[in-house]
């Protein structure tokens, strides 16, 4: 047995979990990791230009590879810039682990510099926040915080790790990670699940971010296929079926196509799959009429009745609970039944093909460069977005397939897009990945351009810009109309400011002028942004479409 630093043990456990990404910004409290790293080169350290970017990219990082995410920052200002990609971990169930350094033991309680209590400041952000405060804990407390994130619905979890006990030694023995077995639903449950689908007449199913975490995409396709239901993706969970399926209905989130919320509050039972049943989901929890009844499968029993009163649930794994049910159900041949589903992707289809606009003399249109980009983006392409009025033209236009990936934020997190994008390139280097941001949320986060480049990380920015928070505008006019205030913008030239940066850079004012950028950008070595100017006027995919 070696004899190692509190800062070299948990590197060492992070090695044994399989860590192979980490994204931080340095501080001084926690170099003793740091130094620890030093040791193993086979796990890349990112550093990044702002806290907030780092835990953004960790949890991408962890929805394009499947594993665990892991970011790091110093204690207090670098913990609370941390915050807003911890908060969108939560919302999202991502798996994520946060390690924080903190003030020395003996100075603890005196308002030392830069102390904060994270125990209690990251107890309603995370599924668990913990300090160690002994060196012999470190494998036992660190382990049991991967445990946490990965298992039941996953989340972020923030180990707190005091400066002077990582300088701390002992004797280090080889930890061991704690497995984990997802719960499965009973063969009994999943029968009765089966038997209420088969006496149902307009069945319907809403999947989320469960069945795309435990890899049931495929399991889901056949379930649809045998049982003859509609499936509709709740939002920003694009991917729970490959949207070119016969039996995808459509999405579920802003600005959705009013047919499909119809249909839903018609249906006579609905059939949920790892989903929380969201406040955007369910248009302010307005989704379903009171003769809908709701089956829901979750893998956490603190999300049954949650939204809703559910009139039956299981608790299980989505994939789990979908193999049982591929083995245990008869096919259905009901001809309404497979009407109804040709009847919801017919409604889909329509609503999700741009209508052809002509061009603008002093803008490119929307419509039209969605429909260039839907055309022209590779398969193997990953998707990132931030918030904002430009996403309703993606949600709406794009349609993602099994390789064709979505990576977003479902807590609505402006800023994320750019550093997204970024860990989902360091996860999955051989794919094409593309960011979609507006003005106001690419300049909160653009400074990660040169992370891009000095970690060559070749990403496409898309930058939607119309000089304002187009997306608080647009509730200013509704709610206050005409006494418009904070909402404009101005904006630097943002294709030669990424040149600046090293990246390749285009500006596009008209229609034609997006595919020779996007190619040029699609062959490029480096980071590449392009700048699409918008009218300022047309503020949603919806008033464009009229």
């Amino acid at each position: 047995m070696n004899k190692l630093s509190g800062g070299h043990i948990v590197v060492e456990v992070l090695k044994k979990e399989g860590v192979e990404k980490a994204f931080c910004v340095p501080g001084e409290s926690y170099l003793g990791v740091i130094d620890g790293l030093y040791e193993h080169p086979d796990i890349d350290l990112i550093s990044t230009r702002h806290e907030g970017g780092a835990s953004f990219m960790a949890e991408a990082y962890a929805k394009a590879s499947g594993k665990v995410g892991v970011c790091m920052a110093t204690r207090g200002p670098g913990a609370a810039n941390l915050s807003i990609g911890l908060h969108t971990a939560m919302q999202d169930s991502t798996p994520l682990i946060a390690l924080i350094g903190q003030v020395e033991r003996p100075f603890k309680g005196k308002e030392a510099f830069q102390e904060v209590d994270f125990a209690a400041y990251f107890s309603h952000l995370c599924k668990w926040a913990v300090e160690i405060d002994s060196v012999e804990r470190i494998p036992e407390i660190l382990h049991r915080a991967f445990y946490i994130a990965r298992s039941g619905r996953p989340g972020p979890v923030v180990v707190s790790l005091p400066h002077d006990m990582l300088e701390d030694e002992m004797e280090y023995m080889e930890s061991t990670v704690i497995q984990y077995d997802p719960p499965e639903a009973s063969e009994e449950s999943v029968r009765k699940v089966l038997g209420m689908l088969r006496e149902a007449k307009k069945p319907m199913v809403i999947a989320g971010g469960g069945v795309i975490a435990s890899g049931a995409e495929q399991e889901l396709a056949g379930f649809a296929e045998l049982v003859k239901i509609p499936v509709v993706s709740a939002f920003r969970r694009f991917n729970v079926m490959p949207n070119n399926h016969p039996h995808y209905a459509g999405w579920l989130g802003f600005g959705p196509d009013q047919k499909l919320l119809e249909t839903i509050k018609e249906a006579d039972l609905v059939l949920t799959l790892g989903t929380r049943l969201s406040q955007v989901t369910t248009q302010d929890y307005t989704l379903f009429s009171d003769q809908t009844d709701l089956i829901q499968v979750d893998i956490s029993p603190d999300s049954i009745g949650k939204a809703y009163p559910a009139k039956f649930a299981v608790v299980s794994d989505a994939k789990k609970f979908l193999q049982k049910a591929l083995a245990a159900a008869d096919p259905v041949t009901e001809e309404h039944r497979e009407l109804f589903v040709k009847k919801c992707h017919e409604s889909y289809l329509a609503s999700s093909t741009p209508p052809v606009k002509a061009d603008s003399c002093h803008y490119a249109e929307m419509n039209s460069v969605l429909a260039d980009l839907a055309c022209s983006v590779p398969d193997n392409s990953i998707l990132t977005s931030d918030a904002g009025n430009f996403y309703s033209w993606l949600a709406k236009y794009f349609r993602f397939t099994d390789k064709k990936r979505y990576i977003g934020p479902t807590s609505g997190a402006m800023g994320y897009g750019l550093p997204a994008a970024i860990g989902a390139k360091a996860a999955c280097p051989d794919h094409t990945v593309i960011s979609f941001s507006g003005d106001g949320g690419f300049m909160m986060t653009m400074i990660e351009l040169e992370t891009a480049v000095r970690a060559n990380l070749p990403v496409i920015a898309i930058v939607v810009n119309n000089n304002m928070y187009g997306t608080i505008r647009a509730h200013q006019e509704k709610h206050f109309p005409g006494r418009v205030m904070a909402t404009p913008l101005t904006n630097p030239n943002f294709a030669e400011v990424a040149k600046l940066f090293g990246c390749g850079g285009e500006t596009v004012t008209k229609n034609e002028k997006f595919l020779p950028a996007f190619q040029k950008a699609l062959k490029s070595d480096k980071p590449f942004v392009i700048e699409i100017r918008t009218d300022p006027e047309i503020l949603s995919a919806a008033q464009a479409a009229k």
